[in-house]
């Protein structure tokens, strides 16, 4: 009898009631807000560039549920208006404590409005190389090579140099051979250009190039200079080097190594000096 009284206690007819308008707002709300963001998202694809749409549909989405939230305090009595007023006083406060967030905010914005890269491009920030997952408000997200996830603050990004490696739809690739000074310098620099091109992902023009690198200490230092495809830059290093490599031991082209001269004395005389006590 107890409970009984409690529940007529507590649910009133009135409190039933707001409970049925908050289900019947939150079964009618929650399904639209869904339908409404697979709508926002079908119009504005290809319209917008990714990183722009991706900030549109969470605009409009984040933007209805707060709608759908004050809806829902409004049926439980909340005064909306004195929420605002209380929520003004505590942002200040917060407002000196989420300079950090702000800040990211406006850094957002400028990265969204400068496009400096686009969602899909792989990018190099602080030594860490990635693919652009996302591109929000307060930050970037990444995914590298090995499937991490990074998150980069927006703030980060406009302050450090940043590198897109795949803006261009060509790239030049860079091998460092070293040689011994014994060997002829254009017989070597001949072959490895015919070696470039006879990589079939070598572009034709720009033509490779070789360049006496350095003096160093074990050899002469050479740097072949080839373009390709950005997408098959990868690929094209690999099949090179291992090229480069056969061919100099079928031409007998010496790659140095650090040498290093021991040099002993043996047959050393010893004396010895015999103290008598």
């Amino acid at each position: 009898m107890n409970l009984i009284n409690i529940f007529e206690q507590y649910l009133t007819p009135e409190r039933l009631n707001t409970i049925l308008r908050v289900i019947l707002t939150l079964a009618i709300g929650i399904p639209l807000i869904i339908l409404v963001r697979k709508l926002m998202r079908k119009l504005v694809h290809n319209r917008l560039s990714p990183q722009s749409e991706q900030l549109v549909v969470r605009v409009v989405y984040y933007s209805l549920i707060l709608i759908l939230l004050v809806m829902v305090l409004n049926e439980f009595g909340f005064k909306v208006s004195a929420l605002l007023g209380a929520a003004g006083v505590i942002g200040i406060a917060v407002g000196f404590a989420a300079q950090t967030s702000i800040s990211n905010i406006i850094s957002g914005i400028f990265l969204i409005s400068e496009k400096p890269f686009v969602v899909g491009d792989v990018i190099e920030v602080n030594s860490v190389i990635g693919t652009i997952h996302s591109i929000d408000l307060l930050s970037l997200k990444l995914k590298t090579a090995d499937n991490k996830f990074v998150r980069v603050p927006n703030e980060t990004v406009i302050k450090t140099e940043v590198t897109n490696l795949t803006r261009f739809s060509e790239r030049r690739a860079t091998i460092k051979v070293s040689v011994s000074y014994k060997e002829d310098l254009k017989r070597v620099s001949e072959l490895l250009k015919e070696l470039a091109l006879a990589e079939p992902k070598t572009l034709p023009e720009p033509a490779p190039v070789v360049r006496v690198d350095s003096f160093g200490d074990s050899g002469i230092n050479l740097a072949l200079y080839v373009w390709s495809k950005t997408e098959d830059l990868s690929d094209l290093l690999t099949n090179l080097m291992i090229r480069i490599k056969e061919a100099f031991e079928e031409h007998n082209i010496e790659i140095p190594y650090p040498h290093i001269t021991i040099s002993t004395e043996k047959n050393l005389e010893k004396t010895k000096t015999i103290k008598e006590v």
